[in-house]
């Protein structure tokens, strides 16, 4: 039998061909689609329905700050078209303002609206503005005090509140590790459900909170979709990078715990920072030692995966600070930079990353009770579930205003 030679020269240009002509097949569609969009941009075929009616617009007010000088509006424009501010009115009485930039504000710009209103300290306003189209959009202010001023003083109590509402209660709450680690394993289960139990619960709260945040937000946004997207992109990006090695466990595990925990404080440092800037907190020690009371069961949480290993002392300060710390940057950031869909996109992130851990550490209770999906149904388990979204809700009460 011959051996024949190999025409080595074919069967590297072979697939070329076949390879040029999806390329082209592929750039048939987006030149039909890009001639089709400069016909319509240059014939505007869409004239002929014109019946003279203004274009839609809308406006979403982002922030609002009251100072010696007047009330100072964030305003961002929704509509189909540039829209322009033609007069503002407060109290019914129509008023000068200054807009920073001028002129017309592109769909989905921002402008500053600056009144030289004498507000009156605690009581109500209503703010008007019209277009030059005519349409009208209210904003209230229901009780006037002025913004705070951003000051080294105001960012250091802001810091404090911070460490108060989310780094000590982990840091209590992980305090337990060592009264814990003989627990024997029905409380080792107890406690991992407890765990799923406060998560279920925050991821609840997270999502109702987003959602609220979304509704607040310019209607560009689409705040709902925007809300559940991220949740699921971070849900499935955050499962990808915690399974890249392997079922997380131990220090992963709590890690991973303390993430979705503080994507979830930031959050909420975010909407206390919002309330800062708009004058509108009013934080007693009550209130305060509500939100350390209901935050003390996550660091139980934490460290649940790890009573069966030893950890350092320098691993219980990182988990901490990763859980509780990102309150402190949410405060500082929301007193200094505050918009609702900022606040509903960080806590639609922290709700992905909180199911993550939920998947999570209910997969590690069905591993160590070797029975399946029945072993979330058993009373140790169901207990621990009972337990940590009861505890949650409870405390929840404190800070509910």
């Amino acid at each position: 039998m011959r051996n024949e030679p190999i025409d080595t020269t074919s069967s590297v240009a072979a697939p070329k061909g076949p390879g040029l002509s999806r390329f082209l097949w592929l750039l048939l569609p987006l030149a039909v689609l890009l001639a089709a969009m400069v016909w319509l941009l240059q014939t505007n075929p869409l004239q002929n329905f014109n019946n003279g009616a203004p274009p839609v617009e809308n406006l979403t007010i982002e922030r609002t700050m009251l100072d010696q000088e007047g009330i100072k509006l964030l305003i961002r424009a929704g509509g189909s078209d540039p829209m322009m501010i033609a007069q503002v009115q407060v109290d019914a009485a129509y008023w000068e303002f200054k807009q920073v930039p001028p002129g017309p504000i592109a769909r989905g710009g921002t402008a500053w609206i600056t009144l030289p209103f004498p507000w009156m300290l605690g009581e109500a306003h209503k703010i008007t503005f019209v277009t030059n189209t005519g349409a009208t959009f209210e904003h209230e202010i229901a009780v006037a005090v002025p913004s705070p001023a951003t000051t080294s003083g105001s960012l250091w109590f802001q810091a404090v509140l911070g460490a108060f509402v989310g780094i000590l209660p982990v840091a209590v709450g992980l305090m337990c590790y060592p009264a814990l680690r003989g627990a024997g394993y029905g409380t080792m289960t107890f406690l991992l459900a407890m765990t799923v139990g406060l998560l279920a619960f925050l991821l609840v709260d997270t999502v109702v909170e987003a959602l609220e945040f979304a509704d607040k937000s310019a209607a560009i946004f689409q705040g709902n979709v925007m809300v559940v997207l991220i949740a699921m992109a971070s849900f499935l990006v955050l499962m990808a990078i915690g399974r890249r090695r392997g079922t997380p466990k131990g220090i992963a595990l709590a890690t991973y715990i303390a993430l979705g925990i503080g994507l979830h404080n930031f959050g909420e440092g975010l909407a206390i920072g919002a309330a800062f800037a708009a004058g509108a907190a009013g934080l007693g020690s009550f209130l305060v030692l509500g939100f350390t009371l209901h935050n003390i069961t996550e660091g139980i949480g934490i460290a649940a995966p790890l009573l069966k290993i030893r950890v350092t002392l320098a691993t219980f300060v990182g988990l901490a600070l990763l859980a509780g710390g990102p309150a402190v940057t949410g405060i500082w950031v929301g007193s200094l930079a505050y918009a609702p869909q900022w606040t509903a996109i960080a806590l639609a992130i922290g709700a992905g990353a909180i199911a993550q851990v939920i998947v999570e550490v209910s997969a590690l209770i069905v591993r160590t009770r070797d029975q399946g999906m029945s072993a979330l149904l058993a009373p140790s388990a169901f207990c621990g579930l009972a337990a940590g979204t009861a505890f949650m809700y409870v405390t929840a009460m404190l800070v509910k205003i």
